[in-house]
């Protein structure tokens, strides 16, 4: 069923690359780079198909296009900030980085790297990435005492008034000692890297604005909340939550997150359908808006009776994405960024024309990816970040 429903994306990813020997542009309808609040988002890259089989072939094919896409926006390599990295195998980890370390000879963007499942068949890597904006400053931050990572990545870089930090995991920066132990123990040792990252930056978990976390085992989810709570007692940053396996098997957890000083700083409830407010929820806030930039939930769209139905849950999520933003004083052009995790790939097409229909035909920068989410009868998780 996923290649029959995916048989006209892949199709028209042969007749590409047969033409340019490059990789496609993301499945449609993506658009491959948007610019938006000071910032460069470039959409999920995966290689050329029929892909190569080894790992260092298509990474190479995918940064190349990166850095295409990039120099045609009028900026390049060195101006990206922050990178997301969807392996198909843990195993091709090793080979990733040797790889990347060549493309950035100066100073790494900040990274995450995660395992998912990828929508095009064969392929072992897919990359997104941010980049700062032509003039704004981009500078690596490193806290003090801290080596430099021995992974080719900067902990935290930042763009203009926004710091984005590399996925982190329980391994401790300051001497690179493994954390091992249960949820909280491993969840307490990424927040005391963060916030080192945060301090360095001159920021705290109260200037965090957005978190992506990966969890290797969804029973742990509640008390994984209870530790992530203790670290943002108001207005939490808004956040996506899925699950999927880690570079590691040490790993239960890494947590990516964006922060953003402005004294500005509003968190944002989802209304209801009705209009009335939304209710609050303590472990994220629907939206958090801050300067030109608001920074979105992954959201879902389980309703009663449509627990298998991918269309119908895509259609409500977007619903309460759309209140949301218009709530903010944003709408879907003010979008630069979204992020699509599906539980089955096979729903890919129908959740993408639903997606289309509902930004007005053409959809922003985009990733989509394979992995499970924290509500059992969930099908699709969607979070965006939107600019002025």
């Amino acid at each position: 069923m996923m290649h029959t429903r995916l048989g006209i994306f892949a199709a028209a990813a042969v007749l590409t690359a047969a033409a340019s020997q490059a990789p496609p542009p993301p499945p449609p309808p993506f658009a491959p780079v948007t610019a938006r609040g000071g910032l460069v988002f470039v959409a999920g890259i995966l290689p050329a198909t029929p892909a190569p089989a080894d790992v260092a072939s298509q990474a190479i094919q995918v940064l190349d296009e990166l850095k295409a896409r990039l120099e045609r926006e009028g900026t390049s390599l060195d101006r990206v900030v922050s990178t997301s990295v969807y392996l198909a195998d843990a195993g091709d980890f090793a080979s990733l980085n040797a790889v990347w370390a060549k493309y950035w000879p100066a100073s790494f963007p900040a990274r995450t790297t995660v395992v998912a499942k990828l929508p095009v068949a064969g392929a072992r890597i897919q990359v997104s990435a941010v980049a700062a904006a032509r003039g704004a400053e981009r500078d690596v931050v490193l806290p003090k005492g801290w080596p430099a990572p021995s992974a080719p990545l900067s902990h935290g870089v930042r763009a203009g008034d926004v710091l984005f930090l590399s996925g982190q995991v329980p391994r401790r920066g300051a001497d690179a000692t493994l954390v091992k132990g249960d949820i909280e123990a491993q969840t307490n040792a990424v927040f005391e890297n963060a916030e080192a990252i945060l301090a360095a930056a001159g920021l705290t978990f109260a200037d965090v604005v957005s978190a992506r976390v990966f969890l290797t085992d969804g029973t742990v989810f509640d008390r994984f909340n209870a530790a992530y709570r203790a670290r943002f007692p108001a207005n939490p940053p808004a956040r996506a939550t899925v699950i999927t396996p880690l570079v590691s098997p040490d790993f239960q957890i890494e947590i990516t997150m964006v922060a953003v000083k402005g004294a500005e700083r509003a968190a944002v409830l989802t209304p209801n359908a009705d209009g009335s407010p939304g209710r609050a929820n303590p472990n994220l806030s629907s939206a958090i808006r801050v300067g030109p930039r608001l920074f979105l939930s992954g959201m879902l769209g389980v309703l009663p009776g449509n627990a298998l139905d991918a269309a119908s849950q895509t259609a409500e999520t977007l619903n309460r994405l759309d209140r949301t933003m218009t709530a903010a004083g944003f709408g879907w052009p003010d979008v630069g960024e979204s992020i699509v995790y599906l539980t089955d790939l096979a729903d890919a097409p129908e959740v993408l024309k639903v997606f289309a229909a509902k930004s007005g035909g053409r959809l922003p920068a985009g990733t989509l990816v394979g992995t499970g989410l924290v509500s059992p009868e969930g099908r699709v998780e969607i979070m965006l970040t939107a600019g002025k």
